[in-house]
């Protein structure tokens, strides 16, 4: 007998097997992120208080701190997330983690905003008292951490939140002064200068991160400095330096050289002819300069035809400032120093040694057992007026529609190079030169007086107990 039932319909969802996910179709974010962020806002305390209570080790992540001077930006969620994959790998391996975040308040990024917000007002800094000023930076300081707090926990950092430090909360100066008066009473901290990033513009000292590079047109100067000890001084030679920075040269204590150049002197024979102008250089000179460097003078300086008469060992060399003969202030040896950054690729095979402008030349300087180092220029890129023949005038100037761009200090230098006879030849070289970041106006090598902390002086105290705080640091 034939079957004749109807087949059974059979309902196939109940073979197919989907995950089953407390999670909504719908973001809803405005309503979800607040829930969200309330759920982590304690959970830092909790997992603190977990580990506390099972006595699990420490570990101390130290928040090297933001600038409280703006919205969060890219640079802030990277270090901050980077962070926080420390903090929360270390609580997944078990550990107490003491993360406390932190802000630092003091500094240019935040006394330039505050002097924008005076120039807004038709005020400048100088008119303005170190209260008010100091007021006004602590009081941006405090709204931008609490700004920057709110976004940071957003992003889901973990961390003390709650009891966040920052360099201008009173506690952390005191602190800051009682590390400081510990150095003063061990004789570590001592009085010094050296040369660094200054901006004019901004009247301040400017870290190689605040620093960027824009190409820029210099004033280039060959300079003869004459030899006044060493064999060649009785043939009236002259060492030849070559500088983008003609107002430094007031500030040229030195000339360095490399003991593995080839130098020489040339004679001068014969100069262009035709020229719409008359060359510095005259027939019979005597120019002491690196064999490699040669072809580039005698271009320079206008010379058609000039003889190499001999080799030249600089060592124990003296010159003569180019600018004795116009005034008894320059009147001082100029001796010729070895040093390891000299190269012959440019300029001369020697160089014009400014310790003052110039960390090479610093260095330099101090190797040679030198220690004193000039003061030529203000903090508003101007002479000082003890410095004979320019006192006053502007490296950079700082006022007015000119502001950022270099004043006369460069021409009036050359004048006077001319006037004492020893300016070779002179020419233009666009290259890369420091701007401030900020201001986007040029920068300048300056020395500034510092307070230094000696490292490599051995110390009897409760933390160094006989050894130098760099042994020391090392050792930790």
């Amino acid at each position: 007998m034939a079957d004749d039932a109807a087949p059974t319909s059979r309902d196939y969802r109940e073979t197919v097997f989907l995950p089953d996910t407390p999670f909504p179709m719908r973001a809803g974010l405005p309503v979800k992120e607040p829930e969200i962020l309330a759920r982590w806002e304690d959970l830092y305390a909790r997992l603190r208080a977990e580990r506390q209570a099972r006595g699990a080790p420490l570990f101390v992540l130290h928040d090297g701190p933001p600038y409280a001077n703006g919205a969060i930006h890219i640079g802030h969620a990277l270090q901050k997330t980077l962070k926080d994959f420390v903090v929360r790998s270390r609580f997944a391996l078990g550990y107490d983690v003491d993360y406390v975040p932190g802000w630092d308040c003091h500094g240019l990024p935040i006394e330039w905003k505050i002097e924008e917000e005076l120039r807004a007002q038709g005020r400048r800094k100088e008119d303005v008292s170190k209260a008010e000023f100091r007021e006004r930076c602590r009081a941006y300081a405090a709204q931008w951490i609490e700004v920057q707090k709110a976004g940071f926990k957003r992003l889901g950092v973990l961390g003390d939140w709650d009891n966040r430090y920052a360099t201008m909360d009173y506690a952390s100066e005191a602190a800051i002064v009682a590390e400081f008066h510990k150095f003063v009473v061990s004789g570590q901290l001592y009085r010094g200068s050296k040369p660094v990033m200054w901006s004019p513009v901004e009247r301040t000292a400017l870290a190689d991160a605040e620093v960027e590079y824009h190409d820029h047109n210099s004033p280039t100067v060959w300079v003869k400095f004459p030899v006044v000890e060493g064999p060649q001084a009785a043939d009236h030679a002259s060492v030849v330096i070559w500088t983008t920075t003609p107002w430094t040269l007031p500030a040229n204590r030195a000339i360095a050289f490399s003991p593995e150049i080839a130098y020489a002197v040339y004679e001068v024979e014969a100069m262009e002819t035709g020229l719409d102008f008359e060359p510095w250089a005259k027939a019979g000179d005597r120019l002491i300069l690196a064999d490699a460097r040669a072809a580039d003078v005698a271009a320079a300086a206008k010379i058609a035809r000039w003889r190499r008469v001999e080799d030249v060992d600089p060592s124990g060399m003296v010159c003569r400032h180019p600018l004795a003969a116009l005034d008894d202030h320059y009147g001082f040896s100029v001796p010729l120093l070895s040093g390891d950054h000299v190269t012959d690729d440019a300029g001369t095979g020697f160089v014009h040694t400014a310790p003052g402008h110039g960390v090479d030349d610093y260095l330099v300087w101090l190797a040679h057992g030198h220690r004193e180092i000039p003061e030529t220029v203000d903090a508003d890129g101007a002479y000082l007026p003890h410095v004979a023949l320019f006192g006053g005038l502007k490296v950079l100037e700082t006022e007015g529609k000119k502001a950022g761009k270099f004043g006369p200090a460069n021409g009036a230098v050359m004048e006077k190079l001319v006037e004492a006879g020893n300016l070779l030849a002179r020419g233009r070289l666009e290259h890369s030169y420091p701007h401030s970041w900020r201001s986007k106006a040029p920068v300048i090598f300056r020395n500034t007086p510092q307070w230094f902390i000696r490292m490599d002086e051995a110390v009897d105290t409760p933390e160094l107990k006989g050894a130098t705080l760099r042994e020391t640091a090392l050792k930790a």
